[in-house]
Order: structure tokens, then C-alpha cells, then sequence
């Protein structure tokens, strides 16, 4: 049994007992979080098809942990001048563990 959940503009597939990393949600760690934008469904009934979402299908999960994600480099090559520009960025995530799908 599985989901595609919608959280932070992005989509992903999660199963009960996975581990994801999604973006930043203001949430303590500890604490229980109820997704409800559930795209689809595929269980014993056989596979279900929101549009856009499907009612009555809830996603619990764990926050586990809220951290920065490793530095991801953009590198700015010289045109036609010799200036180089390297800049970092450290994106904030939130580690969640998914509990069990609901509904269905």
C-alpha cells in the first residue's frame, strides 16, 4: 500500500515506516503532521486517481528532525571579463516518518 502525497509544491511516494525529507514545515520535532493533499492511492481495492485530490485519504507522519541540507554551489563562469562568482546555498528540510496511510 502507497501514496503520492503533495507538500511544499513538490510530490512524492511514501509508504508506511519511509523516511522523507521534505521542505521546511514550522512543526516541532515530535510532533504528528496529517497530510490530506493525497494524489493517489494504491491499495488492496486496487488504485485510486484523484482529481486533483482524493477525499477521505489521510497521510500521518513523525517530524523527526528539521535541519539544513548539504551546500549546493552555483558557479557563475566569466563572460568576457575574468569575474568569477561562486556562490552557496544550505536549503532548510524537515525529516519526517510516515506512520500510516488512512482512508481509503
Amino acid at each position: 500500500m502507497y501514496a503520492v502525497i503533495e507538500t511544499g509544491g513538490k510530490q512524492f511516494r511514501v509508504k508506511s515506516g519511509d523516511i522523507v525529507k521534505i521542505e521546511k514545515l514550522n512543526i516541532e520535532p515530535g510532533q504528528e503532521v496529517i497530510f490530506d493533499k493525497v494524489l493517489l492511492f494504491k491499495g488492496n481495492e486496487g488504485l485510486k486517481i484523484g482529481n486533483p485530490y482524493i477525499e477521505g485519504v489521510k497521510v500521518k507522519a513523525e517530524v523527526i528532525d528539521e535541519k539544513k541540507d548539504k551546500k549546493v554551489l552555483v558557479y557563475s563562469p566569466p563572460s568576457k571579463k575574468a569575474i568569477h562568482k561562486l556562490k552557496g546555498h544550505r536549503q532548510w528540510y524537515t525529516k519526517i516518518k510516515i506512520k500510516e496511510i488512512v482512508g481509503g
